[in-house]
């Protein structure tokens, strides 16, 4: 059986490929979420990884969870709490996994990002989208509500207004709309996204790596705490950065007007 998540490393750069077109790339009903897991516990502990790439394979990014799963919630002998754990063990872990995770990440959305998939992007710190991608936050269209996180995570990248606005229609926004609204940083052809997104991971990938993962945790933390607290772990951070390496040889390579060796 072909794995959901296909795990390539280039360098300092991973890309985490959902690879299955057939049924466009769903989270639920398959082995989306352990994969998940397993691949940003395997970044976490590889201090050689500087920048994690995620995308879908074939004409979309991903549904989201999958509608015919969804059939077995019919049965009356399923009740509420067991629903309740199976999101908590289930999709959820997936959001808290990437979320999390210290290593910057860039969504290469190359087509419908749709329900769960749309909040996937929004996991990510970079989005950046192909001509024909789609986004929707249209689980009200399916009677439910964002099960995975995606009223905490939308809101943070598009603001309360849109974000209201697309969960309450759940319609379809086209890259552009996506673009006006900040739910992407960019728009490129599609046949170009995979080229223009490696190219940004590599440009990120060339900074130190300790730095990177303390400036994402900032960001992270930023999004929740006030300013003296924020900044008593910045300079918490800072002292750690000050002591690293890489500090040290960029210091130096500055000093000595050439560039930083290994970066």
């Amino acid at each position: 059986m072909t794995n959901f998540l296909k795990y390539d490393q280039a360098g300092p750069v991973v890309t985490l490929t959902m690879n299955d077109p057939d049924r466009r790339n769903p989270l639920t009903g398959n082995s989306a979420v352990e994969e998940f897991v397993e691949a940003t516990a395997r970044i976490e502990r590889d201090p050689s990884v500087r920048v994690v790439i995620v995308t879908g394979s074939g004409a979309a990014f991903s549904a989201g969870g999958d509608v015919r799963d969804m059939k077995k919630y019919e049965d009356d002998a399923l009740r509420p709490m067991p629903i309740r754990t199976e999101y908590q063990q289930g999709i959820q872990r997936l959001t808290l996994a990437m979320y999390n995770l210290e290593v910057p990440m860039i969504a290469a959305v190359n087509g419908y990002a749709i329900g769960a998939g749309c909040d996937l992007s929004c996991m990510c710190d970079i989005r950046i989208a192909g001509e024909s991608a789609k986004f929707a936050e249209s689980f009200i269209k399916l009677g439910l509500i964002p099960g995975d996180g995606g009223a905490w995570l939308l809101p943070r990248v598009v603001g309360m207004s849109k974000a209201a606005e697309m969960a309450f229609t759940g319609e379809m926004l086209d890259a552009q709309a996506a673009l006006d609204c900040g739910l992407v940083s960019r728009v490129v052809p599609d046949d170009q996204l995979m080229d223009e997104t490696r190219a940004l991971a590599n440009r990120i990938a060339a900074n130190p790596g300790p730095t990177l993962r303390l400036t994402k945790r900032l960001l992270r933390e930023g999004q929740m705490s006030s300013l003296s607290s924020l900044l008593e772990l910045s300079a918490a951070y800072q002292a750690l950065a000050h002591k690293t390496a890489e500090h040290a040889e960029a210091v130096n390579a500055f000093l000595a007007k050439r560039k930083p060796d290994g970066g």
